[in-house]
C-alpha cells in the first residue's frame, strides 16, 4: 500500500497539459512561470531542438535521391504522394491512428514533441471584432463570449515573445501586431499592390505577418534563438530558431524554471473525472512503447491535443456523471466542426521588369486581408476570404532536344517571365452535421475507439470559391497580367489543416461547451485552448489566436487555483 501511495505521488503534478504543439507549449510556459509543477503529455517521440533536425540545412545533393522517396519508404503512409526525404522524419504511418472517413477528409497530424509548431506556415494575424462578432451579426453558430478588447493584450504578450515580422498596416479588419521589420516583397508583388490601390478602395496587399525573427530582441536572444537566415527550409526544423516553435522557444523556456516534465510516447486515453469530487483529477495514458496504462494526476488540466484529437479525448472521457463525454450535457461535443477553405488557386505572368530578378529566398509571402462581407453583407454567401500572394522570376531550360545542346541548355538556364501566384483562405461556416464521433466497435492498436470524421463542403463554400475565382481573375486583369489561370482544386475538407470547433466557446451551457475562459462549463478545472475551442474560423491563420487564448486561460486558471475555486 505504501508503494502504491508513493507511486501515485510521483505521478501527481499541479497541472497537466495534453499536447506539446503551439498551444500546448504556451500552456506549459505560462503554467511553469507561475510556479506550477507541470506535466506535458505527448503521444509521439521526443524531439530536441537542433539535435533532432536531421535534414536541416542539407543541400539537394546530400540526399540519396535528391529528396525523392522510394516506393518502399512510401508504404503505409496516407500522404505518400506528398512525401519528401527532407521531411520524412515527421511522417506518420497509417497504423498509428486509423480513423473512419465517413466522407472524404485529409487529417494532417504531427505526432512528436513540438507537434505541428515544427510544420506550420508560421503566418500570424490577429482577429478583429469583425471576426468575433461575425456569428452574432450573420446568424450562424453562437455568439463568441469574448471580443477583441479581451484578447488585445494577450496577442501582444504572445507576439513579443514569439517574434513577428510584418508591418503596422492600420487596417481595422486586421489589427496591428507587435512587429519587427517585414521580409521584402518582390517587384511584381509591389507592382500588384500599387494596382490594387489604384483600382479598389477595399483591397490592400500587405506583408504577411509571420513568426520569424528579422530583428531579434533581447527576449529572443535569451531563448537562444537567432535571426532568420532566409533558407526557406523551415519544415525540416530550424537550427537557428529563426521561426517560432515549441521546441525552440516555449518548452526550453519552461524547462528553465525546473517546473516542467515532458513525457513523450504518452497516448492519451481519457481525462479522469471523480464523481465524488465533481471535478477532473487526472489523465489516463497508454505508453506507446510498452502498451501499459498509466494514470497521472493534477489539479488543472489543459487539453491541447489538436482540434480533432481534443474532441476524441473528451468524447472518450466517460463517467457516470458524463456518459456521453466529459462536459457534454448539451450533446454538442464533436459537432460544428469547421476548417479553412483553400480550394481556390490563381496564377499569372507579367511581361515587364525584364531588367530585374529575384535573389535569395523569402520565408513568407504577401497577403490581402478579407474584403468580402466585412462591414455589411454584400454577396450571396456568408463571410469571406483572405488571399495569399507570392511572386518571383525563375530560370528554365529548353529540354526538347538531346546531345550537346541539351547539356548546354541545362548548364545555362535562362531567365523566364515574372510569375505571380494566389491562393484563397476562406472561412467556413460551422454546421451541426459536420461532426466527429467515436466508432462503437473499431479501436486502434492502443485500445482507443477510432474517430469517425463526417465533414463535407457546403453550398456556401462553393459560392465563396466561385467568387474568389472571378475576383482574382479581375484583379490580375486590371494589373495587366497575362496567361491568367484560376481553378478550384476540389480538395477534400482537412486538406488545409486548420480544423476547428467541436468544443466551442459560448455564453450558454446549452449551446456551447466552454465559457469565456476556455473552461468546460460543467468541469471548470479542464480547459481547452487549441483549435477545438473555436466558435467560428475567421479567415486568418489561427495559431496566433490559439496561443493568445492559451496564455489568457492559464492566467485565469492559476488565479482561480490560488482562490481554491478549481
Amino acid at each position: 500500500m505504501a508503494n502504491l501511495i508513493e507511486s501515485e505521488e510521483k505521478r501527481t503534478y499541479d497541472a497537466i497539459v495534453i499536447g506539446s504543439g503551439a498551444s500546448g507549449g504556451w500552456a506549459a510556459k505560462e503554467l511553469c512561470e507561475r510556479g506550477l509543477k507541470t506535466l506535458v503529455l505527448e503521444r509521439g517521440r521526443d524531439v530536441q531542438h537542433i539535435k533532432d533536425y536531421p535534414t536541416a540545412g542539407k543541400a539537394p545533393w546530400q540526399f540519396q535521391y535528391r529528396g525523392t522517396v522510394t516506393n518502399e519508404q512510401k508504404k503505409d503512409h496516407q500522404f505518400a504522394r506528398f512525401m519528401r526525404e527532407e521531411t520524412m522524419h515527421w511522417a506518420l504511418k497509417d497504423d498509428e491512428q486509423p480513423f473512419v472517413e465517413e466522407k472524404p477528409f485529409r487529417w494532417v497530424r504531427g505526432y512528436h514533441v513540438g507537434g505541428k509548431s515544427l510544420l506550420w506556415a508560421r503566418q500570424t494575424q490577429r482577429w478583429s471584432d469583425f471576426d468575433y462578432e461575425g456569428p452574432m451579426r450573420d446568424g450562424f453558430a453562437v455568439d463568441w463570449p469574448i471580443r477583441y478588447k479581451d484578447m488585445e493584450s494577450w496577442y501582444a504578450h504572445v507576439e513579443k515573445f514569439a517574434g513577428i515580422a510584418g508591418n503596422r498596416d492600420g487596417l481595422p479588419e486586421l489589427p496591428d501586431s507587435e512587429c519587427m521589420p517585414p521580409f521584402e516583397m518582390s517587384c511584381i508583388e509591389t507592382y500588384f499592390k500599387e494596382s490594387l490601390g489604384k483600382n479598389y478602395d477595399d483591397r490592400h496587399l500587405i506583408h504577411a505577418r509571420c513568426a520569424h525573427l528579422s530583428d531579434p530582441q533581447k527576449i529572443h536572444q535569451e531563448q537562444g534563438r537567432h535571426k532568420c537566415q532566409n533558407q526557406a527550409m523551415c519544415n525540416r526544423g530550424c537550427q537557428f530558431g529563426g521561426y517560432f516553435s515549441s521546441n525552440s522557444s516555449t518548452l526550453p523556456w519552461a524547462m528553465k524554471t525546473n517546473n516542467l516534465t515532458v513525457r513523450p510516447h504518452a497516448v492519451v486515453h481519457s481525462v479522469i473525472y471523480d464523481d465524488k469530487k465533481k471535478k477532473a483529477v487526472g489523465v489516463r495514458i497508454v505508453d506507446s512503447q510498452t502498451k501499459d496504462t498509466i494514470d497521472f494526476y493534477a489539479k488543472v488540466i489543459f487539453v491541447n491535443a489538436s482540434a480533432l484529437n481534443s474532441n476524441a479525448i473528451l468524447l472518450n472521457s466517460k463517467s457516470s456523471r458524463f456518459p456521453n463525454g466529459l462536459g457534454n450535457d448539451s450533446g454538442l461535443l464533436g459537432k460544428f466542426i469547421a476548417w479553412h477553405n483553400y480550394r481556390g488557386r490563381g496564377s499569372a505572368s507579367y511581361e515587364g521588369f525584364k531588367d530585374k530578378m529575384t535573389d535569395g529566398r523569402n520565408p513568407s509571402h504577401s497577403y490581402i486581408p478579407r474584403f468580402r462581407n466585412v462591414k455589411k453583407q454584400e454577396s450571396d454567401f456568408l463571410r469571406g476570404y483572405a488571399i495569399g500572394i507570392g511572386g518571383g522570376r525563375g530560370r528554365g531550360s529548353d529540354t526538347t532536344m538531346i546531345g550537346d545542346q541539351l547539356r548546354e541548355n541545362l548548364l545555362n538556364p535562362k531567365l523566364g517571365r515574372w510569375n505571380i501566384s494566389s491562393w484563397m483562405m476562406g472561412e467556413t461556416v460551422p454546421l451541426e452535421k459536420n461532426h466527429v464521433r467515436l466508432h462503437p466497435d473499431l479501436k486502434d492498436k492502443y485500445g482507443i475507439p477510432q474517430l469517425v470524421i463526417s465533414c463535407e463542403w457546403s453550398d456556401n463554400d462553393d459560392k465563396m470559391v466561385a467568387d474568389y475565382l472571378q475576383q482574382q481573375r479581375e484583379m490580375f486583369e486590371k494589373a495587366g497580367f497575362v496567361d491568367i489561370q484560376v481553378s478550384d482544386s476540389k480538395s477534400p475538407p482537412g486538406s488545409d489543416i486548420h480544423e476547428m470547433g467541436g468544443v466551442r466557446m459560448g455564453r450558454d451551457p446549452k449551446t456551447s461547451l466552454l465559457n469565456s475562459w476556455n473552461q468546460l462549463h460543467h468541469c471548470k478545472n479542464v480547459l481547452v485552448t487549441d483549435g477545438a475551442c473555436m466558435t467560428s474560423t475567421g479567415t486568418q491563420n489561427p495559431t496566433l489566436t490559439y496561443m493568445a487564448l492559451t496564455a489568457r486561460a492559464v492566467s485565469h486558471a492559476v488565479d482561480e487555483l490560488k482562490k481554491n475555486n478549481l
